[in-house]
């Protein structure tokens, strides 16, 4: 088929862009000497595509000297105390924010009670699990399917996932913890069981 230059650009509507046809691209370039231009092979996006539309959105993690950075202070057998807060119980200490852990013993973690760790965003780097008094054995798959959303499991007891967590928050790293209370503390001046965490340098 010839290339006249009627020919080479597709007729399109006013406020609309033309897509380009079949030939095209082989045709314009001999058309140039007719003061035709080339006939663009996309036209320019308004509007986002697809994947872009539904990428994740990324949050910016704070500097450690701001005050809405979780550092554990202390704990006992009843429960934590948490940037000034006494928090009951099993907790789950997150980059931002605590919530109760509805764990009784390290009997209870599963992967249920995992979960809520593998679905935070942005996704942690580090979740350090304090099972109470002692190092206990969890169970291997769940340890596996961490590992397998990108997120290494620190099992210590209690009193040393404590201050592992202020460590790695200190050297800001994106870390989560899950602590049970342990049984035994020591006796204060006061005669309350508790104990007091040190600043990390």
């Amino acid at each position: 088929m010839g290339c006249g230059a009627p020919r080479c650009l597709p007729t399109a509507e006013a406020g609309t862009v033309p897509s380009p046809t079949p030939g095209a691209s082989r045709c314009a370039p001999r058309c140039r000497g007719s003061g035709w231009s080339r006939v663009p092979h996309r036209a320019h996006r308004l509007i986002p595509s697809d994947d872009e539309l539904y990428q994740r959105t990324r949050l910016t993690v704070l500097e450690p000297e701001s005050p809405n950075i979780m550092f554990i202070e202390g704990y006992s057998s009843r429960g934590f105390t948490i940037n000034g807060d006494v928090v009951v119980g099993p907790c789950a200490v997150l980059p931002r924010t605590i919530l109760q852990w509805n764990v009784g013993s390290y009997r209870d973690i599963s992967h249920e009670s995992l979960s809520l760790f593998r679905l935070l965003e942005p996704r942690i780097e580090i979740l350090v699990l304090g099972t109470g008094d002692r190092v206990e054995r969890l169970h291997a798959a769940m340890l596996k399917q961490m590992r397998e959303c990108g997120i290494a499991v620190e099992v210590q007891d209690t009193p040393n996932a404590c201050a592992t967590f202020n460590f790695l928050t200190s050297e800001k790293r994106m870390v989560a913890a899950g602590l049970i209370p342990p049984r035994a503390t020591c006796t204060g001046t006061s005669g309350t069981a508790y104990a007091v965490l040190p600043s990390p340098a």
